[in-house]
């Protein structure tokens, strides 16, 4: 049985998987931290892109929705460790990207926000 904090973080990953696909960097924004960054490796290099940066990013790519892109996004696992942190992994796509996502999150005056993205994908064609 789901506690209602697990409920509210189910459904702030929700909001961000919606993000995600409709391409809405506002829907996005209302889930990550204003100090919150993406971190992957690129060439064996650790590339960090803070939340706003990313997020014009969005604003100027088309949409998975507009490009009527195939979705799937799912939690994988979801372990809150605390009444304030939690851990939630996630697959989710953009093709021919397919990504895992490691998200970090931190209830913060009530509102459980994403403070941390850290993620791998693979290129399928």
């Amino acid at each position: 049985m789901s506690t209602p904090d697990q409920r509210a973080i189910e459904q702030t990953i929700q909001t961000y998987f919606d993000g995600l696909y409709e391409g809405n960097a506002d829907k996005l924004g209302s889930v990550f931290h204003e100090n919150s960054a993406l971190t992957w490796d690129q060439d064996g290099q650790i590339s960090v892109l803070p939340r706003d940066a990313w997020l014009k990013m969005v604003r100027e790519r088309p949409s998975s929705q507009s490009r009527n892109l195939a979705r799937d996004d799912a939690i994988l696992l979801l372990d809150q460790s605390g009444p304030t942190t939690a851990f939630v992994k996630v697959k989710c796509q953009i093709p021919p990207r397919y990504f895992n996502d490691y998200l970090s999150l931190l209830k913060t005056n009530g509102k459980w926000l994403i403070v941390q993205k850290v993620y791998a994908f693979e290129v399928r064609e």
